[in-house]
């Protein structure tokens, strides 16, 4: 189980590196989407909010690949994952496959480290 964690928290830190540091840099041609998708997305490059998400995926994605804060990376990622997915699953299905992908190595990911996520999952806290 180490080495898949291992593995699904390289992959996970490498694409959203990747994909983070392409909204930036915008080295990966990518088609503008169209209808909804497109509408959103351009509602999302004129505010400026795009360069918000980016950089909540490059830094998580380093921490990743430094294997520092993983708890960490991995809560400040969940949101941006959850967005992605919807993202796909309602306005954009072509990439829905990756999106789940992204998923399935997010919980590889936090099964590893789920002993830091246990404070949260506490019915009542004790005072």
């Amino acid at each position: 189980m180490k080495i898949a964690a291992l593995i699904s928290r390289s992959l996970l830190g490498l694409i959203f590196l990747i994909f983070g540091l392409n909204g930036f840099f915008h080295f990966i041609p990518m088609q503008a989407p169209t209808g909804t998708a497109g509408q959103f997305m351009g509602a999302m490059f004129v505010s400026h909010f795009l360069v918000v998400v980016f950089l909540f995926q490059v830094i998580p994605a380093i921490l990743l690949l430094i294997n520092r804060y993983v708890p960490l990376a991995l809560a400040l990622l969940a949101p941006i994952i959850v967005n992605i997915f919807f993202f796909h699953a309602l306005m954009a299905p072509s990439g829905l496959p990756m999106a789940v992908i992204v998923i399935l190595l997010w919980i590889v990911t936090a099964v590893n480290v789920r002993s830091a996520f246990a404070g949260l999952l506490q019915q009542k806290v004790q005072n």
